[in-house]
């Protein structure tokens, strides 16, 4: 079992490394080690005689190994792992224990930056503690401990910080600025990150983060960095103490914030309105170096995504889903869309996000419907992808069933957070392997086909997980006709749907309709229908032109 830190904090002299790290450690009930101090342990002699005695590529070396020791597993089947396969070992063969701090000096060796990189990639944390300069000096200077600071503190301090802010930049997995945190809130801020829950989706460009926790919402200026000018906020007037909350964030960090409301659910997702939004832009002078946040559920991600994929023929935009159905499905893989008379996402286009911030506190303020409704999608990622998403909705049911999202207990909340974690994850391998939705990626639409007509020839009455939830059930049916599952899997299907409060059926007052629907289905090629079905547990496949007979069968058995 390899023990590595949980968290190294990098940064300037003088930037709190030593006085967060130690606050941090105490609140954690975890080890603080001090890379400078362990070094002097050793060779039983300060830094500053180390440098003053043996000269600075001495202690560099020595600097350089004792990090390697502290942050590299020694167990050498880590060596040459891929990030996905070290990221499904790291919570079996490594142990998290412990804070670190380094050195102001030690990321800048080549080796150092490569072990950093490795140690993110197990799952660790590199937290940049970027200081106010007057402040980091004044605290560097005054201990008198600081070798490269001995003459001419402030010009020395500056150029230091010159050469390495970049470097800094590039290794931290979260940059803090630290101006007007007192050690105590500091460390309460990366506490909130250490328990959040961090999936990279690879096969975009550019690549991203889906961050799960709470107040995910912080990261918004560290993503949008100092390039951005102008941020569109796109929501709904239902989430609107959330997007004060993201408005707020911005602000301070001295963006420029135009608030653009849209309607609620699907009505928010038609071409008036993005319309009507493309015109705003324009008011403002929307340009290349300003960027759109989507805040909302489903369709407000989905609506936003689509406007920053076409204005200006691409702007960046990050999604900040408020929704469980918008964590676990809309706002990651790059798909955006607005819907037309003709059907439900036909008109979009495939844009990547730089990054979603799922803030889980947001499950709290949802309607009991809103929040069943997204285990719809949960359940799919299961039946696809993921058997223990349904193992854990199985032991959980009556809770889900039962919940008033106001009174999410702490640890109904780590249930409800594993699920969120579980079903990216199993929506991250599908869109890597396949961005543009021509192979894998057609899987997450299980239940989807029959869920978009059901959505439209309710006229949108129907929430889109509780049409999936239809749709599976469906999809069920047809491959029991198909001979593809037997009896029990359509029994296991209708019950885990149902036990948290889904419905299992639907009747088709126009059969033609649905039929007309599903051939404009995007799966469908030409005349042929295609479903996605699952044969077994955790293993989906494509169903080709089945028979018109057998799908109005699978919809007379969704009927009863």
């Amino acid at each position: 079992m390899a023990r590595i830190p949980q968290v190294v904090f990098i940064g300037m002299p003088g930037s709190g490394k030593t006085r967060i790290g130690k606050e941090i450690a105490t609140l954690m009930r975890a080890k603080f080690y001090d890379s400078d101090e362990i070094i002097e342990q050793h060779e039983n002699m300060s830094v500053s005689e180390i440098f003053s005695q043996r000269g600075e590529s001495t202690f560099r070396r020595i600097e350089r190994e004792t990090i390697a020791e502290l942050i590299v597993p020694t167990d050498t089947n880590f060596e040459d792992h891929t990030h996905n396969s070290v990221s499904s070992m790291s919570s079996e063969k490594i142990t998290f224990d412990g804070v670190l701090s380094l050195g102001g000096g030690a990321p800048m060796d080549p080796q150092t930056q490569e072990n950093l990189r490795k140690y993110a990639r197990y799952g660790g944390h590199v937290v940049y503690l970027n200081a106010n300069a007057d402040e980091a000096i004044e605290h560097a200077t005054r201990s008198g401990s600081r070798p490269l600071l001995a003459h001419n503190p402030e010009k020395v301090w500056m150029d230091l910080y010159d050469k390495r802010h970049a470097t800094y930049m590039d290794l931290a997995t979260y940059i803090m600025p630290t101006h007007g945190k007192t050690p105590r809130q500091a460390a309460n801020t990366v506490i909130d990150l250490l328990n959040e829950h961090v999936i990279h989706v690879s096969g975009a460009t550019p690549e991203y983060d889906v961050r799960i926790g709470t107040s995910t919402m912080k990261h918004l200026p560290e993503i949008l960095g100092e390039d951005t000018v102008r941020v569109a906020l796109i929501h709904s007037t239902r989430v609107q103490r959330h997007s004060d909350k993201a408005r707020a964030i911005l602000r301070r960090a001295g963006y420029d914030v135009t608030e653009i409301v849209i309607p609620d659910a699907e009505q928010g997702k038609t071409m008036s309105v993005a319309a009507r939004v493309w015109n705003q832009l324009g008011e403002i002078g929307f340009t290349r170096s300003d960027a759109i946040v989507g805040l909302g559920g489903g369709a407000a991600t989905d609506l936003a995504g689509f406007i920053a994929a076409t204005w200006l023929r691409g702007i960046p935009y990050i999604n900040c889903p408020t929704s469980l159905l918008a964590m676990v499905d809309a706002s990651t893989g790059g798909k955006t869309g607005i819907n037309t008379d003709a059907g439900k996402n036909l008109v979009g286009s495939f844009y990547t996000p730089l990054a979603v911030l799922a803030d889980i506190d947001t499950l709290r303020t949802l309607d009991q419907r809103i929040f069943i409704e997204g285990l719809g999608e949960v359940i799919k990622a299961g039946f696809i992808s993921d058997p223990q998403i349904l193992r854990i909705i199985e032991d959980n049911a009556d809770m889900l069933r039962n919940i008033d999202p106001s009174q999410i207990s702490d640890e109904e909340m780590t249930v409800i957070t594993e699920l969120i974690s579980r079903s990216v994850r199993v929506k991250e391998r599908h869109v890597s392997e396949d961005l543009r939705e021509k192979g894998l990626r057609e899987f997450l639409n299980y239940g989807h086909t029959l869920g978009h007509a059901i959505e439209k020839m309710e006229h949108f009455s129907w929430r889109h997980g509780e049409a999936v939830a239809v749709g599976m059930v469906f999809a069920a049916e047809l491959a029991n006709i198909h001979n593809i599952v037997d009896d029990k899997f359509v029994e296991y299907t209708r019950d885990i749907i149902s036990s948290v409060g889904l419905p299992i059926s639907w009747s088709a007052y126009d059969e033609q309709e649905v039929l007309h629907i599903m051939h404009r289905d995007k799966k469908a090629r030409g005349n042929m229908l295609r479903f996605v079905v699952v044969d077994e547990i955790g293993h989906a496949r494509r169903l080709e032109d089945p028979s018109e007979d057998s799908v109005l069968e699978a919809l007379h058995r969704i009927g009863r």
